[in-house]
């Protein structure tokens, strides 16, 4: 397990990331989603050890890395598939990381092979594409066949299928109980590799909780009386069952976008107000709307559909 309590990272007047809290557990892949110089990579860095924060806690199992006994063995980190002598080969340079960790030989095979760059662990790395390092630095990750991984835009520069495997392969890790925590601005792919998500923005916790619980901030019930004159009249009559209306942007003619009705509930209101209509469905706006929306401190869609916005809880980051 990742405990990240209070996590503060300042440089001179810049807060990179600020008063920063949440744990990520074993046993699911969790997203590590914000924008480019969100804090993500400084917060991944102290959690490993690298940076020293400012104030807060980052641990491992409850403990600093630099008080795990055989670090290479309990954590596999990728921070930059760049950071990599050119003119070594792949296997030489996991020869070299397996040495300095006290990991056999036998293991550099294994790592190559699983990646799927075994045919190419002879070749100068300074030949590879951003794909091939993606691999050799994941290989590398997995030397120590650890319990935590920590993964740092994985997904960058991978073609479908790398992305697919990479996906697969986390999947895979967090089903046999290891704590699998990965970044990216990505948040499409995100949607569909991790079953949590820890969202921020400007350093600080925007949002936290499981793929299902933020996805249900983003469906939005579209509805349209067939005469735009009833518009007025079937939003009175929703807003007093409880919903919360407003006029739908996306359209001209009269439709609504309601939160906190379902479509039973609102089609059963518009024939007892004897109101015809044109459209009844729901509307997922998707999570990306809803984390670009966090991410610039503004709420989801709200030129688009002033409706498609997350609850108090998920704007606060009190999802979990």
């Amino acid at each position: 397990m990742i405990t990240v309590d209070g996590l503060t990272k300042r440089y001179g007047e810049l807060v990179a990331v600020d008063d920063l809290s949440f744990t990520v557990e074993p046993g699911a892949v969790t997203g590590f989603i914000g924008a480019n110089g969100a804090g993500k990579s400084t917060t991944m860095r102290m959690v490993l050890g690298l940076d020293a924060p400012t104030a807060g806690t980052a641990t491992i199992d409850g403990k600093r890395y630099r008080s795990l006994a055989r670090p290479a063995r309990t954590v596999g980190a990728l921070l930059d598939p760049r950071c990599v002598h050119p003119g070594r080969s792949a296997r030489d340079h996991l020869r070299w990381m397996a040495a300095a960790a006290g990991i056999g030989k036998a293991r550099i095979d294994e790592v190559l092979e699983l990646t799927g760059i075994a045919h190419a662990a002879d070749r100068r790395v300074g030949g590879f594409s951003l794909g091939m390092r993606q691999r050799l630095g994941i290989a590398g990750a997995l030397l120590g066949d650890p319990e935590v991984l920590l993964l740092d835009e994985p997904l960058n520069g991978l073609d479908p299928d790398g992305i697919r495997w990479v996906r697969e392969l986390l999947r895979g890790m967090a089903v046999q109980g290891r704590t699998v925590f990965v970044s990216s601005h990505l948040l499409n792919e995100m949607e569909h590799t991790a079953e949590r998500i820890v969202v921020i923005g400007h350093g600080k916790l925007l949002a936290t909780g499981t793929v299902a619980e933020l996805r249900s901030h983003t469906m939005v019930l579209r509805i349209a009386p067939a005469d735009p004159r009833a518009s007025q009249v079937l939003a009175d009559a929703l807003s007093r069952a409880g919903g919360r209306v407003e006029v739908d942007r996306s359209t001209d003619s009269g439709g609504l976008a309601v939160r906190g009705l379902p479509p039973e509930a609102a089609g059963r209101i518009a024939l007892e107000r004897g109101v015809a209509l044109r459209e009844l469905a729901m509307h997922d706006r998707g999570l990306e709307d809803t984390f670009l929306a966090l991410s610039h401190g503004t709420e989801p869609a709200a030129a688009a559909d002033p409706a498609a916005r997350p609850t108090e809880a998920l704007s606060r980051g009190g999802v979990s």
